[in-house]
């Protein structure tokens, strides 16, 4: 294991390089590769200063990805299947142990927080915080049977705020990670410790999410999931390599706001759950389609057409997810792939119905986006909603010899900076270097 000055060494001879290259420089060019060098120094100096460090103590670089979700929207909480990814904007940190016992965490542009060893139960006034991610990730590894001590952590994030990445997940498999390295001997894999980030946002954060967004973010690459059984998914990593495909992945920024769109969420849940008590079940999943399709007169009258479109979304989408996993692992990109996500997005826009809010219909940024988002791909490439939809985001696939013709349409109808080129990387939460 290195010291701070040591990782510092390393960073500047360019040692470091063969690691940071397959998370930061997936373009390919040395203009990535001296930005990603350049972030991580940033990051072990700003530790040295924000802990001043005893000579000698052991410290390590970690990363925590954001995640795109790339097929099943909406099927997750259904316990349908999803195709997801990690991505190149992530939160790298630099850690350390300590003499203490205490988590002290200091992200970057904010105060340090700590959370004691010696308390970690849930709180509630610590809900939809920082504070409770890290009580209830240390809380979990301490559950499975693990000695933690004291560490401190300075993390720079490159995750774009309300994009539909999960800087939540990013977070909680970073300290995940740190975790499992100083204190765990390497013993948790990336299942697990994505199971431990949900157990956290479940119990400690209070927000009841599934298991994609930490999955997508720990495993790494693209992962398969199917949700058949949520509490032990079946997870497949696909060795697809992205960068081949000659496509690049778009994320755009509509510029509208997810404030005050739980209830349009919610309804989603409620409505496909409506569908599946009619049959005695809880979960979409549990309702054989065929049963489903027999019974849509009966189902238009007691739960609603809404509920019915929302319902045939799920059976398409699930079966979509699964199809284009299989299409990454035949190869088949640029046919069966593309039409396959293409197709995704019109059933959500059509069935689900999540591109626009009926408590705004002023607000339709996402159709608009959609819309021209097609005419500039014009028959090339996919488009789809990203993530929960009704505002926010939108993802596409976009030939490169269209990349300047489509970055620069989007952004003069959104906005400078809002077209973010991203790149699925093959590695998930990890040790960058120690």
């Amino acid at each position: 294991m290195r010291t701070c000055n040591q990782l510092l060494q390393a960073l500047s001879v360019g040692e470091c390089d063969s690691a940071l290259t397959p998370l930061y420089a997936l373009d390919g060019t040395e203009a990535s590769l001296k930005e990603a060098r350049s972030r991580a120094l940033h990051v072990v100096r700003s530790f040295q200063a924000a802990f001043s460090p005893a000579p000698g103590v052991p410290a390590a670089l970690f990363s925590g990805p954001g995640r795109t979700e790339i097929g099943g929207n909406h099927t997750d909480h259904q316990h349908g299947r999803v195709l997801c990814g990690s991505v190149d904007l992530d939160m790298l940190a630099c850690a350390a142990p300590n003499s203490r016992r205490t988590i002290r965490v200091r992200s970057e542009g904010y105060p340090v927080l700590e959370v004691s060893l010696d308390d970690l139960c849930p709180r509630p006034e610590e809900e939809n915080t920082s504070a409770a991610l890290v009580r209830g990730v240390a809380a979990k590894i301490s559950q499975l049977g693990h000695t933690l001590g004291g560490v401190d952590v300075y993390a720079s994030s490159s995750v774009l705020s309300g994009s539909g990445l999960s800087s939540s997940a990013a977070y909680e498999v970073l300290l995940g990670n740190i975790l499992n390295h100083f204190f765990c001997g390497g013993a948790l894999d990336a299942i697990a410790i994505a199971k431990i980030g949900q157990y956290a946002e479940n119990v400690y954060f209070g927000k009841p999410c599934g298991l994609m967004d930490q999955m997508g973010s720990s495993v790494g690459g693209a992962v398969a999931i199917d949700f058949a059984d949520p509490a032990d998914p079946a997870v497949e990593r696909l060795d697809y390599d992205f960068s081949q495909s000659g496509h690049v992945l778009c994320i755009v920024d509509t510029g509208s706001s997810h404030g005050d769109l739980t209830g349009d969420y919610a309804a989603i849940t409620q409505e496909m759950g409506s569908i599946a008590a009619y049959f005695g079940k809880t979960v979409l999943r549990e309702v054989p389609q065929e049963q489903f399709r027999a019974a849509l007169p009966a189902l238009r009258e007691r739960c609603g057409d809404r509920s019915v479109l929302r319902a045939m979304h799920f059976y398409d989408d699930d079966r979509r997810a699964a199809q284009e996993a299989a299409a990454l692992r035949e190869g088949d990109f640029s046919g069966r792939f593309l039409n396959l996500v293409n197709a995704s997005g019109q059933s959500s826009s059509l069935y689900l119905q999540n591109t626009w809010s009926t408590a705004d219909p002023r607000q339709q940024a996402i159709p608009l986006a959609l819309a021209i988002g097609a005419e500039l791909l014009d028959g090339t490439g996919a488009i789809r909603v990203h993530g929960g939809g009704f505002a926010g985001t939108i993802q596409a696939f976009v030939p490169r010899e269209r990349l300047s013709l489509f970055q620069s349409g989007m952004e003069a109808l959104l906005g400078q900076g809002k077209c973010h080129v991203l790149h699925i990387r093959p590695a998930g939460g990890c040790v960058v270097f120690a």
